[in-house]
């Protein structure tokens, strides 16, 4: 009693499997949470674990190599039309004290496995929710408005609170630190936390989020729907290229370097323009028709209603369009959110959206259930949370201009940069698509950087991440806190992260 004594109080105490548990894993199964019904709690042994496929294969569900655990899984009925379902694991040794959640992609009804996976071998206590439904689309939208409400952050919250419960249950002690861990909707999902619910989480990590979820959605559908209509104006691979090229030629030298990434895509004008064929169309050029749809997809739009989208993809981001503009899971789940959730009707199609009217009626209907666009984080920041924004420049799935224009107004609202900085950081990655690959350096250690502001308070001041060829390391840079970017030096290779320092952007780099 005296060792386990010492051993929770101590912050830094790895909690081994007999003296840490205050009951078994089996007995999890019947402990009462409101709301909900555990429907199995089973100690899994050290060593290859599969994933179970139907409801919850997740994203990435292979065989993964774990240390010993205890599997919980639980219903939750919040409403009387909900169908929650969440996992909780919890390592039976060498526990760190800390419980991480992880994010869900797109609409994905999934448990996230290979997420969770990750957060297990690291020593958290971790937890994955389908968010209420079944399945990759929005379809469970019809007919179901407490399912929306689920998905849009019930969901999220329930599991938060029953997780916490049953990490409180096994080991007889509360988690010392909670964190959040999401990219994509899962980044939307982190922003909804702390806005809606800035108790349940100490550090957040908010990647590339779908904060403007009808915007986004909106943008999408409009790209693909004008391309639709007029075939003329769509790229090849090739002249996607071209574009690509024409832009880094452009831009690339920006930060005193050339390497393939244009590092503040917002002090680049490149026009496309300069691309239009002067004779013969050819795969190095772009037609009148193609111009115009390139510098459509760059652009934000307003609607009638004067309903500002930011939605332009960011110069150098053309190796990740496809034919029709955005990626083709941007333009799906884009679509659905108006043929599923605003107009409830399978048979609503690209031809049928309209820019100035759909999107009055998408945030009339949302009132702020899917996005995630309040800017008053006083609660969370109030009680020390940290949150750690991240977006890749090259995403051609969600626009990085709406992580930039969430954390710019987000400082307007609560009194300017340096009364958020200690609280609240964003990192623009050059060279990330969504959520990770692409030329840039798309590799860093976000868990280490959230833990670091959190339990040690040392805010980021900047971020060492990497880019590897073949599993091999080629290059470091460092990521630095908006609207600071990395200029080169002037010596030293240009491979490695020590010859870059973070400044201010050069004047007119706005966008």
């Amino acid at each position: 009693m005296r060792h386990m004594i010492a051993c929770l109080v101590a912050i830094g105490c790895l909690l081994t499997a007999d003296v840490a548990r205050a009951a078994s894993c089996n007995s999890l199964s019947s402990i009462k949470l409101p709301n909900t019904t555990i429907t199995m709690a089973t100690e899994v042994a050290a060593g290859p674990f599969t994933p179970p496929g139907a409801r919850g294969g997740g994203r990435g569900a292979a065989a993964q190599e774990l240390p010993a655990f205890c599997r919980v899984a639980a219903t939750l009925k919040p409403s009387s039309d909900s169908d929650i379902k969440i996992e909780v694991w919890l390592p039976v040794a060498n526990w760190n004290g800390k419980f991480q959640a992880v994010g869900n992609g797109g609409w994905n009804g999934t448990i996230q496995y290979a997420a969770m996976s990750g957060a297990l071998r690291q020593g958290y206590a971790t937890s994955s929710t389908d968010t209420g439904h079944e399945g990759t689309t929005a379809s469970f939208a019809l007919g179901h408005p407490e399912k929306v409400v689920d998905f849009g952050y019930r969901a999220v919250h329930e599991m938060t609170v029953a997780a916490k419960a049953i990490v409180n249950a096994f080991y007889g002690s509360a988690p010392r630190y909670a964190y959040w861990n999401g990219c994509s909707a899962g980044g939307r999902q982190a922003l909804k936390e702390a806005q809606m619910f800035p108790a349940d989480y100490d550090g957040i990590i908010a990647g590339s989020p779908v904060a403007d979820h009808i915007g986004r959605a909106a943008q999408a559908s409009r790209v693909a729907q004008a391309l639709e209509k007029n075939p003329g104006g769509r790229l090849t691979p090739q002249k996607a290229q071209a574009v690509h090229d024409a832009a880094l030629a452009a831009c690339d030298a920006q930060d005193g370097t050339k390497d393939g990434v244009i590092a503040d895509p917002k002090a680049c004008t490149f026009d496309p323009g300069t691309l239009q064929c002067k004779g013969a169309d050819e795969p190095s050029c772009l037609t009148a028709a193609q111009v115009e749809s390139v510098r459509m997809i760059y652009s934000s739009a307003t609607n009638a209603k004067n309903r500002r989208v930011i939605g332009g993809l960011a110069r150098g981001s053309e190796l990740g369009w496809t034919d029709m503009g955005w990626s083709a899971a941007a333009r799906s789940s884009g679509l659905d959110h108006f043929k599923y959730v605003v107009h409830q009707d399978e048979g609503f199609d690209l031809a049928a959206f309209n820019f100035d009217t759909d999107i009055v009626k998408a945030d009339e209907a949302d009132k702020g259930t899917i996005n995630a666009l309040d800017t008053n984080m006083k609660a969370f920041f109030a009680r020390g949370g940290k949150l750690l924004q991240y977006h890749g420049w090259t995403d051609p799935q969600v626009s990085p201009f709406n992580s930039v224009d969430y954390y710019t107004r987000v400082v307007g609202a609560m009194g300017g940069a340096r009364a958020v900085e200690a609280s609240y950081r964003l990192f623009m990655v050059p060279g990330m698509n969504h959520c990770q690959g692409g030329a840039g350096t798309d590799t860093f250690d976000k868990m280490a950087v959230i833990e670091q502001w959190v339990e040690q308070k040392k805010a980021p001041d900047s971020i060492v991440a990497s880019h590897a060829t073949d599993g091999k390391v080629d290059r470091t840079r460092p990521l630095c806190p908006y609207p600071q970017v990395a200029a080169y030096t002037g010596t030293g290779s240009t491979d490695d992260a020590s010859n870059f320092v973070c400044k201010a952007p050069q004047a007119g780099s706005t966008r």
